[in-house]
């Protein structure tokens, strides 16, 4: 079947992916070979595993829905701006759970939704700026850091300073998310 798009695009974009595609091939060899079931494998599955069964152990049973709608929100966004950073070669991942994207899942759907939705029902009535200036600053200066220590996040052109606002703004959309009114049961 003949294209509107003009043969040359297509042409281009075409090398490209073949790229993209030979490059992921290549890492998922390497992958295969240094990564799974090594030390790093484990912890990263450790790091996906143990705080969702803290989360399922301390939620607020009666506030589930609520909280979930909130970290598939926070999962989404802080995956996305992760692909981002990695996309745009801000910062790497070693010792991922599985090689593809979303870029660390561990961190992106794990410990930043559930650390989120544990502030949010912990202290309910506390400023949300305060809990936001201390989620930012725990995973800005102390996460992060961390994950680089253990060799995980590699820092190509970043600085903690800059994830600082993003993780503020990140929880303070989600706040706001987990009091929305306008959520209603579908008759």
């Amino acid at each position: 079947m003949k294209t509107i798009q003009s043969p040359e695009k297509v042409k281009v974009m075409g090398e490209l992916q073949k790229k993209v595609t030979e490059a992921n091939e290549e890492y998922l060899d390497f992958w295969l070979k240094n990564t799974l079931f090594h030390w790093d494998f484990f912890l990263s599955l450790a790091f996906t595993i143990i705080p969702l069964l803290l989360w399922i152990k301390f939620r607020k049973k009666e506030s589930t829905a609520r909280l979930l709608f909130v970290g598939f929100f926070v999962a989404i966004v802080s995956s996305w701006l992760d692909f981002l950073g990695v996309a745009f070669g801000k910062w790497y991942y070693t010792g991922k759970v599985i090689p593809t994207i979303p870029s660390y899942i561990p961190w992106d759907f794990v410990i930043i939704p559930v650390f989120i939705m544990l502030l949010i029902q912990y202290k309910p009535h506390w400023s949300p700026i305060l809990k936001g200036l201390l989620f930012s600053g725990v995973s800005s200066f102390v996460g992060e850091p961390l994950f680089k220590w253990l060799g995980f996040y590699v820092l190509v052109d970043w600085s903690p300073f800059y994830s600082f606002p993003i993780y503020l703004v990140i929880y303070l959309i989600s706040s706001r998310l987990s009091k929305v009114k306008s959520i209603q049961q579908i008759n």
